[in-house]
């Protein structure tokens, strides 16, 4: 018997239909079955001669269409291929992929690939899977090669369960890679012609608009996986008490910038502008700005005495080490709040409500809403960002699932000088709210109290995929050793 079954999800089957001939002549295909979905014709790739099985799948990460196709595999790998576009692969590239399960062990197994846009090829590198990917959207690339028998001993471990109707090849990533890991071939594989070529700026922002039926599905499913590792916090989290004296205001709003003539004045005299029942100044760590920021900072700082514009000695910070530099700054309040050299806060109101929510409720930390806008404070889709994922139970657990928590965040200033920022501009927040909700209460205001500026020169705009590869590595490495922290501390 031939190793593999390969499963080709397709609009149609005509699209399907080369890469159908293709592993058909391989030599390394026993089943060749199509997914389809319900109401498309099937008599192309009958004409086609193809030893092919069609399945119509209205739902195709469901148990119910899961079920079956697993329990009628008979062959030692499983090849999934995604319908994200034509799919051309080198000759050789299956063999490949096979070699690699073979000598691996892996629970599954996928390569990188090259984009062709408008005639040119483009590499598409992928991040290496490790621990800490735990994301339902980390991104295999177009076709994974799966081992049945990690399958099969996750699905032992771990049942499909009858409900699920999105989740259920995360479920399956999740059990099989309980068993072995995933393996990346640092290798282009393929060509994809995609069907849809989309910025990372918007990207970003696609599991925060998904159906909240789904999202509590992929919740539930990366929940169980914590309970099973050993992984999962439960509640009640700690209050915090600060007992530190020496502060000489009670908060400190911090900006981080670098070169952003065209929106710092803006951010700075939104902060300056806030009004509170207690006193507050704003720490700007102007990170040797060379285009005129710092000028327009030095003005803004003659004015207002409590605008403190820092320039770090060193020249080595990130965004997370110029945080540390605010942070640690002897003018420094006892609470710190968050403010992008880009970004407004949507009211006169945001500094004073995030402050007596961490200091009313004993938070260690708390995250507001923000709403996305454009350099001319439009609203732009998705809108509000509200994070409504997040409950007082669980939400530490599924911080761990997805790509961030929201803005404006705040903390309690002595729990960030002891568990500081990470020197890096990408995450660098993230590894922050991962640490404090592992054991301090999370405060959350659901209101619109920040506007974000979408715009060309966001660190996130429109990321080449080696760049958008490196961030996933980062931030699966900051959820990696942070599941680890919370293992170790459940042994």
């Amino acid at each position: 018997m031939k190793p593999i079954t390969a499963l080709i999800a397709a609009i149609s089957p005509q699209d399907a239909l080369p890469l159908a001939r293709r592993l058909a002549a391989s030599g390394l295909v026993e089943e060749l079955a199509l997914q389809v979905p319900p109401s498309v014709d099937e008599r192309p790739l009958q004409l086609a001669g193809l030893p092919c099985t069609v399945l119509p799948a209205s739902e195709p990460g469901s148990a119910g269409f899961l079920a079956p196709l697993l329990a009628g595999l008979q062959t030692r790998f499983l090849l999934r291929v995604e319908a994200r576009g034509q799919l051309d692969p080198h000759p050789w590239a299956l063999a490949r992929l096979l070699q690699a399960a073979q000598a691996s062990g892996a629970a599954l197994v996928y390569g990188d690939y090259q984009d062709e846009r408008d005639g040119a090829l483009v590499a598409h590198p992928l991040a290496d899977w490790q621990q800490g990917s735990l994301q339902d959207s980390f991104d295999f690339g177009p076709w994974t090669l799966w081992s049945v028998a990690r399958l099969q001993q996750g699905l032992a471990q771990q049942p499909l369960p009858d409900t699920l109707r999105w989740h259920g090849w995360y479920h399956l990533r999740l059990a099989a890679t309980r068993q072995a890991p995933a393996l990346r071939v640092p290798e282009p594989l393929a060509v994809l012609r995609p069907l849809a070529v989309r910025a990372s700026g918007q990207k970003v922002f696609d599991y925060l608009t998904a159906a909240r039926e789904a999202q509590v599905e992929a919740e539930a499913v990366h929940t169980e996986h914590l309970r099973i590792l050993g992984a999962l916090l439960s509640g009640p989290f700690a209050p915090f008490e600060s007992h530190a004296p020496g502060f000489p205001v009670l908060a400190s709003v911090i900006i981080p910038v670098r070169n952003r003539t065209l929106t710092v004045a803006d951010a700075v005299r939104s902060a300056l502008s806030q009004v509170a029942d207690f006193p507050f100044n704003v720490i700007v760590v102007d990170n040797h700005s060379t285009d005129g920021t710092t000028a327009i900072l030095e003005a803004l700082a003659a004015a207002d005495p409590r605008l403190v514009h820092v320039v770090p000695e060193r020249r080595d910070l990130g965004i997370g080490g110029c945080w540390n530099a605010g942070v640690f700054h002897p003018r420094c309040g006892r609470y710190v709040v968050q403010l992008d050299s880009d970004d407004l806060y949507a009211g006169t109101d945001t500094l004073q409500r995030m402050v007596h929510l961490l200091r009313d409720e004993r938070c260690g930390m708390a995250v507001g809403s923000y709403t996305l806008v454009d350099m001319d404070l439009e609203q732009i889709p998705p809108g509000l960002i509200d994070h409504r994922e997040w409950t007082d139970d669980n939400g530490p657990n599924n911080a761990l699932r997805i790509g961030g928590l929201g803005a404006p965040r705040a903390y309690a200033t002595e729990l960030v000088r002891s568990n500081p920022f990470p020197n890096a501009s990408y995450g660098e927040d993230y590894a922050v709210v991962l640490r404090l909700s592992r054991e301090w209460k999370v405060g959350r205001i659901y209101d619109s109290l920040y506007l974000c500026r979408r715009w060309e020169d966001n660190s996130d705009a429109d990321l080449p995929p080696e760049v958008a590869a490196r961030y996933q590595v980062y931030k699966d490495r900051l959820r990696t050793l942070e599941l680890q922290a919370r293992m170790g501390a459940k042994a």
